[in-house]
């Protein structure tokens, strides 16, 4: 399966220079969080797949105007063609805005999922909009990861897990993969082609 991952930067190619038939490729596409809902909404009826989305921290516009057509998966585990996926979508709290959490509120979000993980046989693929603690975050505070996500993957070993929020523009240190306990985390920042299973590769 071949999946479109994308958050934060509405890529130009896919949107003001869209060309018809570029997204006909993919089977899935899953946005981390922090992009426009007309975008998404674009996406959707462009594409011959659905397309699935967590929050970022600067989505509260979505409880007005979410995206048309899309499926949101923030706090659910679904099983699409197969892959099994599980979304958590927020950043660290840091202004007291929406989709904002504590690590302890966060736990407690992952705590909720455990009985959709075992219903559902495990999982394959996690998509969150933050990255999880020391692995692929930032040191200022807005930018910090969740402790929790190691939890996850230390107990639940995903093929791979998609997160957001790191622009990769920030800095030439960030990283576009890394690996934790077998788990591939991935910024998806943009545009990444995710091929499932099966290698990882990037599409800028």
């Amino acid at each position: 399966m071949n999946i479109l991952a994308i958050a934060d930067e509405e890529c130009p190619s896919l949107w003001d220079y869209y060309t018809p038939g570029c997204l006909d490729k993919y089977d899935l596409i899953i946005s981390s969080g922090d992009l426009k809902p007309s975008y998404l909404s674009f996406l959707v009826t462009m594409a011959p797949c659905p397309v699935m989305y967590v929050h970022g921290n600067h989505d509260g516009r979505y409880k007005e105007q979410p995206p048309e057509g899309c499926e949101c998966i923030d706090g659910k585990v679904v099983t699409y063609k197969g892959v099994r996926i599980l979304g958590l979508g927020g950043s660290i709290e840091y202004t007291g805005g929406p989709h904002q959490y504590t690590q302890k509120q966060m736990n407690r979000r992952i705590r909720r999922l455990k009985w959709a993980i075992r219903k559902a046989g495990g999982v394959d693929l996690v998509v969150t909009h933050a990255a999880p603690r020391g692995v692929g975050d930032a040191e200022d505070f807005a930018h910090r990861g969740f402790t929790g996500f190691l939890k996850l993957i230390e107990r639940y070993r995903p093929k791979a897990l998609l997160h957001g929020h790191v622009h990769l523009r920030y800095g030439t240190n960030i990283k576009r993969e890394q690996e934790y306990e077998g788990t591939k985390v991935i910024n998806v920042c943009g545009q990444y082609t995710l091929k499932y299973p099966g290698n990882f590769s990037v599409d800028h």
